[in-house]
């Protein structure tokens, strides 16, 4: 299942806010912050995690790396670090696709209900 792509106005999230933007589970975002080392949400005195927008790309990557190509962590992990601005390029094409296949299942709806 892709992550949803809404975006708020806020300068922090929650992991429980971000896990369900992502559809995944607060555990998985906390082992991935130990096994890549550029996510490093905030964390305040009482441990709890504050994601900026910034995380949320970075998270939206690994995602893509991870669950949607198929890559092991160790491989995403060295695909990062080799080649962030590509692996970057295609995450945003990715969400753009992922945006226009969304457009499209909306307008054919629309269309079988005229017909």
């Amino acid at each position: 299942m892709a992550p949803k792509t809404e975006k708020s106005h806020k300068l922090y999230y929650s992991i429980k806010e971000v896990a369900q933007m992502m559809n995944v589970n607060e555990s998985l975002l906390r082992y991935w912050e130990t096994e890549f080392p550029h996510l490093k949400p905030k964390t305040l005195a009482n441990r709890v995690r504050q994601y900026t927008d910034k995380d949320i790309e970075q998270i939206k990557v690994i995602y893509n790396l991870v669950k949607v190509r198929g890559f092991k962590l160790a491989a995403a992990r060295k695909m990062l670090n080799e080649n962030r601005q590509g692996t970057d390029k295609r995450a945003d094409i990715l969400d753009s696709l992922i945006g226009i296949r969304d457009e499209l299942k909306t307008l054919k709806k629309q269309l079988d209900g005229l017909v």
